[in-house]
C-alpha cells in the first residue's frame, strides 16, 4: 500500500544547484501550506553523516568502489527507515539531495560496478522505495567543475574526494543521469540547470505542480526499474 506521502529527489553533479533549490521548493510548497521534510544523501540520520564524512573526506586510505557502494547504501537504508519513511507515513512530502539515482550514475557509470550489484542492493535495502518524481538538473560537467571550484574558493572548503575525479568522471557520470531520464521519463524530469537561480526555481516549480496536479499512480513507486538496461 502507497504511503500518503510524496518522495520527490534532486540529482546532479556537483554545482548544479541542487541544494539551494531543494530549500527554495521547500519554502514554495510550505507557503501552500504543505508538510515538507528536506534532508540529503549521504546524511540524513547520525550514522549517515558518519558515513558521509568517511565518503567525502580525502584521505591516504584509497575506498574501493565496492566499499564505496556499500557505504551509500548502509547509510541509505538508516535514513529509510528512520528519516523517510516515517515522515511518508505522516503524510508528509519529503525533498531529498541525492537518492539511488546517484549510486547507478556515480558508482555505476562513473567507477563501473556492474548496475545489477546496485540494483540487487537497491531491492534488498530500500524496502520497496523510490521516489514518486526525480528532477535531474543537466549541467555541463566542465560548468560543473567550474561552478564547484568557485564555490570551494568562497566558502575555503577543500574539494572532496569526488571532486577531486577527472572530466571523463564527471562525464560518464552525467551520461548516467541522461541515461535514467530516458529509461524513466514517467518519473525523471530533465532541468537545464545553466540558467539564474530564479529561473532554475521557475522551471522546478513547474515540474513540481504539474506532478502534483496529475493523478496519483497506483501502488508504491517502483525501486530499480529499468535503469541501465
Amino acid at each position: 500500500m502507497k504511503s500518503p506521502g510524496q518522495f520527490v529527489t534532486f540529482e546532479g553533479l556537483d554545482g548544479c544547484g541542487k541544494s539551494t533549490q531543494l530549500e527554495m521548493l521547500a519554502a514554495y510548497l510550505r507557503g501552500q501550506g504543505r508538510a515538507v521534510l528536506t534532508t540529503r544523501e549521504p546524511g540524513g540520520t547520525p550514522v549517515g553523516q558518519k558515513i558521509r564524512d568517511v565518503l567525502l573526506n580525502v584521505t591516504a586510505e584509497t575506498i574501493t568502489s565496492l566499499s564505496e557502494l556499500s557505504l551509500m547504501f548502509a547509510a541509505r537504508a538508516q535514513h529509510i527507515e528512520q528519516v523517510i519513511l516515517p515522515a511518508l507515513h505522516r503524510g508528509e512530502m519529503v525533498l531529498c539531495d541525492r537518492f539511488t539515482d546517484s549510486s547507478f550514475a556515480y558508482q555505476g557509470y562513473g567507477r563501473g560496478v556492474p548496475l545489477d550489484t546496485i540494483r540487487t542492493l537497491e531491492q534488498v535495502l530500500c524496502q520497496g522505495l523510490g521516489p514518486d518524481l526525480t528532477l535531474i538538473l543537466d549541467l555541463d560537467a566542465a560548468i560543473s567543475s567550474e561552478r564547484t571550484a568557485v564555490r570551494n574558493r568562497m566558502t575555503q572548503q577543500p574539494n572532496t574526494r569526488f571532486e577531486q575525479e577527472g572530466m571523463e568522471f564527471f562525464e560518464r557520470v552525467r551520461e548516467g543521469y541522461l541515461a535514467i531520464a530516458r529509461q524513466e521519463p514517467h518519473r525523471v524530469r530533465v532541468i537545464d540547470a545553466r540558467g539564474s537561480i530564479e529561473q532554475l526555481h521557475s522551471a522546478v516549480r513547474a515540474a513540481v505542480d504539474a506532478f502534483l496536479q496529475s493523478p496519483p499512480a497506483e501502488g508504491p513507486a517502483p525501486a530499480g526499474g529499468s535503469r541501465g538496461v
